[in-house]
């Protein structure tokens, strides 16, 4: 009872922290760690050995596989923390670039797909930061079909394909770099509107 003699509501009990070990983050964890192993069977006998491409391939199968299960569980469980938005990304861009790389060290991927791609990834996270005191550039829908369309491709190149299949890895990659180049110049827009919003917003002083 109150001072008043009126009565007290209950406290509501304060949220429960997010535990840092979820399975959302382990997934992300297990991402990374997959990366180095990714590399080794894509690099093992030389990296044109039909069977450790299709290990390698297996591997990054798995890894992105972990990409889609790691987001929705934190969002369905609620086990979105500071830790899974800051390495969920760096584990996408440490996967697909190591991808990559890999394949045009191995002389099976132009080197320009590679820049190109590495080079809109390294520029929306700058812009991200760029632009952060002003808000958040959401992740749009083209930004994950382009992703998916990465992903593909890659796969594609991965696996010991000969003759006209090959055609179809080539095709699903002039997709991926397609959907890159615009998605990114989507971000550019958005960061230029959202700055330019942000500073109009900021009151003058003096």
């Amino acid at each position: 009872m109150s001072a008043a003699g009126e009565p007290v509501p209950p406290s509501l009990p304060e949220p429960a922290a997010i535990p840092l070990l979820n399975v959302a983050n382990l997934l992300t964890v297990s991402r990374l760690v997959l990366v180095p192993v990714f590399l080794m069977t894509l690099f093992a006998a030389g990296g044109h050995a039909t069977g450790w491409r299709l290990v390698a391939t297996m591997v990054f199968v798995v890894a992105s596989i972990t990409d889609n299960l790691d987001g929705r569980l934190a969002r369905k469980l609620g086990l979105v923390t500071d830790f899974g938005k800051i390495a969920d990304p760096i584990a996408d861009k440490a996967l697909i670039g190591s991808a990559l790389v890999g394949l045009s060290l191995l002389g099976e991927l132009p080197w320009w797909v590679t820049i190109v791609i590495a080079t809109r990834e390294i520029g929306v996270t700058l812009l991200r930061f760029w632009v952060i005191r002003f808000g958040v550039i959401p992740a749009s829908r083209g930004g994950k079909l382009k992703t998916l369309t990465q992903i593909v491709a890659i796969g594609l190149f991965l696996l010991p394909l000969d003759g006209s299949v090959q055609l179809v890895s080539w095709l699903v990659l002039g997709v991926a770099v397609a959907l890159t180049v615009i998605t990114g110049l989507d971000y550019v827009v958005q960061a230029l509107r959202l700055r330019a919003k942000g500073l109009r917003e900021i009151p003058e002083t003096g």
